[in-house]
């Protein structure tokens, strides 16, 4: 299993910056990509950014040019930022951390628990 822990939401002014923190540990072997998801009330949870474990990014066209995903990975832990700039009001949502994973041949996603991020107008 994985485990993943975000931090770093909060509130800023339309235009500010956070950086939000996904800290995957367990059984990271198993993990081929982490994502970045966010979720409003009453919508679908959409994909915002992911990046494979060898670096590679990809980005929603509401993140491009706006939002930066990096990995940081040693031998027990792995870290996925994501780093958003030029914040809007309608970036406001519950991000969540997704891993996703292959265990005995299947595809397997894990969690985090969400950390809020509220831009002001």
């Amino acid at each position: 299993q994985v485990q993943l822990v975000e931090s770093g939401g909060g509130s800023v002014p339309t235009g500010g910056s956070l950086r939000l923190s996904c800290s995957a540990s367990g059984d990271i072997s198993s993990v081929n990509a982490i994502g970045w998801y966010r979720q409003v009330p009453g919508r679908l949870r959409e994909r915002v950014a992911t990046i494979t474990f060898q670096g590679s990014p990809r980005y929603a066209d509401s993140a491009k040019g706006r939002f930066t995903i990096t990995i940081s990975r040693d031998n027990a832990k792995n870290t996925v930022d994501l780093r958003m700039d030029s914040l809007q009001p309608e970036d406001t949502a519950v991000y969540y951390c997704r891993a996703y994973t292959i265990e005995l041949g299947d595809n397997i996603s894990y969690w985090g628990q969400g950390t809020q991020v509220t831009v002001s107008s």
